[in-house]
């Protein structure tokens, strides 16, 4: 089982507006001998000290049998994940809505645990066709290859009244270093030029980027990378979360923009971290107006659909800029799975109703497994 992607699964039994404030927390944590959740020490240390729970490892919890089925979410999150997504806020709406979380023992077959509607692994969709993927492995693998990440954005080449986007310019760069600037003169591409690390595995690293200004600085670059022209974008990206279907747009400050006597008198390589993730909100910030607005909904409406399908995901976010002196050229720049939702708007809200619908549509297609 790979767990590398961040992964979030529903589990069975389901019954959507049924309130589990009236339920006594003893009478489903003690049979698995669960401790309660510390929120104190939220994210580090669990207690029995009457916080929110996490349901045991691994099992779904019997419940009495006058109690009506829950929506049983099975994770298998990193600690980081853990602390930034289930936040107790989060955990008590869901609660309320009748949904309950429990973790996935990773040391043991997912077909002794359970029983779940919503797992990623093969062997037990095999043996459980009724279970809905959230989200294949495979599907976030091709995340995972900065080439191939944003080739669906290129071949869809969306382009609208309400706007134009498409992918820089860019290019894959795997062998020695020093046969950059070659690579790069004969793909013409104009300097400056964005360097990524071409895999995409959730540590820090992968989410770096350098920007090259001259042609000899090339070659300190360690590939393989993908090098992508720089767009002047007003210092603004736009990041976009796809939850299903309901898509969210925040702002963030991204890298300054270029002045052509830069490129001219600049020359190195600048490094930045991660700039998307550890960038302040620009969404309160006093701007351009031409370079604060929001891309139109109708046209992330239909990017986003388009994605959904193509990818064949559920959960992802887009960082989107607008080239800066236009006001419909947009270009997406990194598409990132299960990116972190805890700085959406709205989340707990979103995310309920999401995991609710997935339960409904299960109810919908095998009421006899869930009656």
């Amino acid at each position: 089982m790979r767990l590398g992607g961040e992964s979030v699964m529903v589990s069975p039994r389901i019954s959507v507006g049924h309130d589990w404030n009236a339920v006594k927390i003893d009478a489903v944590a003690e049979p698995l001998k669960v401790p309660y959740r510390n929120d104190g020490e939220w994210g580090e240390k669990e207690e029995r000290n009457g916080g929110l729970y996490s349901l045991g490892i691994g099992h779904v919890p019997s419940l009495p049998s006058q109690q009506k089925p829950v929506v049983v979410v099975g994770y298998a999150l990193t600690a980081k994940k853990i602390k930034s997504f289930l936040r107790p806020t989060f955990e008590a709406l869901a609660r309320k809505n009748g949904i309950v979380f429990v973790a996935i023992d990773q040391s043991q077959s997912l077909l002794d645990q359970g029983p779940f509607d919503i797992i990623l692994h093969k062997e037990y969709r095999k043996k459980h066709p009724e279970v809905i993927i959230l989200d294949p492995p495979y599907a976030i693998e091709h995340l995972h290859n900065r080439q191939s990440m944003l080739q669906d954005v290129a071949d869809l080449n969306l382009c609208d009244q309400n706007g134009k986007i498409g992918v820089p310019r860019q290019l894959t760069i795997y062998g020695d270093p020093a046969s950059i600037p070659d690579a790069v003169n004969r793909a013409g591409l104009r300097l400056p030029l964005v360097a990524k690390p071409l895999v995409v595995d959730g540590t820090a690293k992968s989410h770096e980027l350098s920007l090259a200004y001259d042609q000899s600085s090339l070659s300190k670059l360690e590939p393989p990378l993908v090098l992508q022209e720089f767009v002047n974008h007003g210092g603004v990206l736009f990041k976009v979360y796809i939850v299903g279907e309901t898509i969210k747009v925040v702002r963030r400050f991204s890298l300054p923009d270029v002045e052509d006597s830069e490129t001219l008198h600049s020359v190195g390589v600048i490094q930045f971290p991660r700039v998307s993730s550890s960038a302040a909100s620009a969404d309160n910030a006093e701007l351009d107006p031409c370079v604060s607005e929001l891309p139109p909904v109708s046209l992330l409406e239909k990017l986003g659909r388009e994605l959904r399908h193509r990818l064949g995901l559920q959960l992802f976010n887009i960082d989107i800029i607008r080239e800066h002196g236009t006001r419909d050229c947009y270009f997406v720049i990194d598409i990132n799975y299960f990116p972190g939702f805890g700085k959406m708007p709205e989340y707990e809200q979103v995310f309920t109703e999401f995991l609710l619908s997935l339960g409904q549509s299960k109810m919908t297609r095998c009421p006899a497994v869930n009656g």
